[in-house]
């Protein structure tokens, strides 16, 4: 079985899944992982979210399942307990990043800031999360943080997009991209999951061109 480090050297792009319906959930991520996109994130902004969490980490097959838009050390818990393979947050809060670390959770907390990725750093954290990616200044602060901290890690989400996403993943020190791009709400509300699959194809065949992979 792949383990996360794995997949996202393979497949650096974690598309975002948001959707209430967790049967188009399900189908969502399937699609996804037919264009090749194994790891996905499940954001908590519905009702029907965790539920569809659940059902692709019991029916999908070859993914890795992680829960995003995290924002409670209770709502942490409630994710691992019901098999969350990673957690993802829009920002960076002490009580989580302790529980993920001492659960042995993979954690990407939102950082936008030098302070923020500074005090992720002295918690013991070498991956992050840089969110919003394009507000808090895309690939010229990326490379900024990248000289000065440089055993860390960066997941850019929030304004990435096919049109960027190679030049988001020249930078070294990106570990991988997330992204809502992947999963438009047109395609899957209207269960156009082909489409869905040929964004991730794309977003594959970028990944791999920039990464210099075949």
């Amino acid at each position: 079985m792949s383990t996360l480090a794995d997949t996202l050297q393979s497949a650096p792009v974690v598309p975002l899944v948001n959707e209430s319906d967790p049967g188009k959930a399900l189908a969502t991520a399937e699609a996804l992982k037919a264009g090749g996109l194994g790891v996905i994130e499940v954001v908590l902004r519905s009702d029907g979210a965790l539920e569809g969490m659940k059902r692709m980490l019991a029916e999908g097959e070859g993914m890795i399942v992680g829960a995003g838009t995290v924002l409670t050390l209770d709502m942490a818990k409630e994710v691992h307990q019901a098999g969350a393979e990673f957690i993802v947050c829009p920002g960076l809060v002490d009580d989580i990043a302790h529980y993920c670390i001492d659960q042995k959770i993979p954690f990407y907390p939102g950082t936008m800031t030098a302070g923020e990725v500074q005090r992720a750093y002295a918690l013991g954290l070498r991956e992050v999360k840089f969110f919003p990616a394009s507000l808090a200044g895309g690939v010229p602060m990326l490379k900024a943080f990248a000289s000065v901290f440089r055993e860390m890690r960066f997941m850019p989400t929030g304004g990435v997009s096919a049109g960027n996403l190679a030049e988001f993943l020249a930078v070294e020190q990106v570990l991988a991209c997330g992204g809502s791009w992947l999963t438009p709400k047109d395609a899957v509300g209207s269960g156009d999951f082909a489409a869905v699959t040929r964004l991730a194809e794309e977003a594959v065949a970028i990944a791999r061109a920039a990464r210099g992979s075949a």
